[in-house]
């Protein structure tokens, strides 16, 4: 283009964002300021939702911090949507008293602003928050709940163990607000009711819906069925579900049918779905964790040894697997069966998962006093889950992880997830 006007980079780096391409968005918005452009409300929405999308919170901070100097208190304080970017953005990256502050201290609320905030009290296990924000916005805001708010409102129940309010508020979605249920709000009510133990009620719903269930929804009961010591048959034709679908990765199918194979103590069938995967060329997703020091993300795999402070994060690993011990640690083997019978191999591949990589990583950098945030891309196994309460306690550290399915936050030895999750 001859000419370059502020629309047209706002244009440019909002669409970097709706694809996905959140470091190309924040490289243009550098180039922008290269040009001497002054951001509006529009181009710093954009930027903040780009720190989101990369969960990089000191990154979103300096863009919070760059709008309040730049585009002026009115802005910051009026803009909805401006406001909505930055609430997002901070439950994204761990964040949830940020998020508070920026939800109470806004002008103005729309329902974009509540559904935020009720998002973000679910994922973050604060299941009671987000219910008494759904009630608050019901009771004083002229907005009515709409789809979305009822997945928030579900998610929350589902993270706390609310079986009866996630029955409760599905059935007000249907009958007080007339809202067809969607994928999305039975998946959430099926977890529920696998996660709590009710696998027949989970499936008879299952059967009940008016729409095929999806992958989610079937993994879902593969791995209640997993966690719940459910019958090695119905987890069997679970399974057979999702891998004749042929929708989603398969590999984390056969994991969680390995695990519920480990859990009954049937190795040989763990050493069968191995032998399955080999012939079939199926890989395991490999479990990555990110975490962010100093303004720059390190990621980090499980058993890497390419990060150029490997040996100083090993070292420390050492360090902890000796502190663990000297309390009576003992490893749960089940969370690793896909490895040999070998006590000293799964152990190996245990300590090696990569959050506990980030942690060390994040013991051996960050300040004390400091919390540890770690984003994940697989779902936390419960042994990792156990030690991080004990990391958390021994070492005296806030550590705030982010799986597949929500925050973990750990603080003195417990979760916020209270061992649910």
């Amino acid at each position: 283009m001859p000419q370059r006007s502020l629309v047209s980079w706002n244009a440019m780096i909002d669409a970097f964002v709706l694809f996905g391409e959140f470091e190309t968005a924040l490289q243009f918005f550098v180039q922008f300021q290269q040009q001497f452009f002054e951001p509006d409300g529009y181009t710093m929405q954009s930027v903040i939702n780009a720190c989101a999308g990369l969960c990089a919170l000191s990154l979103g901070m300096w863009a919070h911090a760059y709008l309040l100097r730049n585009c002026g208190v009115s802005v910051a304080s009026d803009d909805v949507l401006v406001n909505n970017s930055l609430l997002d953005m901070y439950c994204k990256c761990g964040s949830l008293d940020f998020a508070t502050q920026i939800f109470e201290g806004m002008q103005k609320h729309d329902i974009t602003s509540w559904n935020s905030m009720i998002l973000g009290f679910a994922m973050h296990g604060r299941g009671e928050s987000a219910l008494e924000c759904f009630e608050r916005m019901i009771r004083t805001s002229r907005y009515v709940p709409n789809s979305i708010t009822f997945v928030g409102v579900l998610s929350a129940c589902n993270h706390r163990y609310m079986v009866n309010e996630g029955r409760k508020y599905f059935d007000m979605m249907i009958n007080e607000y007339k809202i067809e249920p969607q994928l999305e709000h039975y998946g959430c009510l099926v977890d529920i009711l696998a996660r709590a133990g009710l696998i027949d009620e989970a499936l008879e719903l299952v059967s009940s819906m008016p729409m095929k269930p999806d992958v989610v929804i079937w993994r879902s009961l593969l791995d209640s069925c997993c966690k719940k010591n459910a019958s090695v048959e119905l987890s069997e034709k679970i399974a057979r579900q999702i891998l004749e679908s042929g929708e989603g990765d398969s590999s984390g199918v056969y994991v969680l049918l390995s695990r519920v194979y480990a859990s009954a103590s049937r190795w040989n069938d763990v050493g069968l779905v191995r032998k399955l995967m080999t012939n079939n060329g199926i890989l395991k997703e490999p479990g990555c964790s990110l975490i962010e020091l100093d303004g720059v993300t390190h990621e980090l795999f499980a058993g890497d040894t390419s990060h150029p402070q490997t040996k100083e994060i090993y070292q420390v690993l050492n360090v902890i697997e000796e502190r663990l011990d000297s309390i009576g640690y003992k490893p749960d083997y089940s969370q690793a069966p896909m490895v040999d019978e070998l006590n000293t191999s799964k152990r190996d591949t245990l300590r090696l998962h990569s959050e506990r990589l980030a942690i060390a990583l994040g013991l051996l950098n960050l300040k004390p006093g400091m919390p540890i945030r770690i984003f994940k891309n697989l779902r936390v196994c419960d042994d990792c889950h156990k030690v991080t309460e004990l990391i958390s306690e021994i070492f005296n550290v806030e550590i705030i992880v982010r799986d597949r399915v929500r925050f973990h936050h750990f603080k003195d030895g417990s979760c916020s997830c209270m061992d649910y999750w």
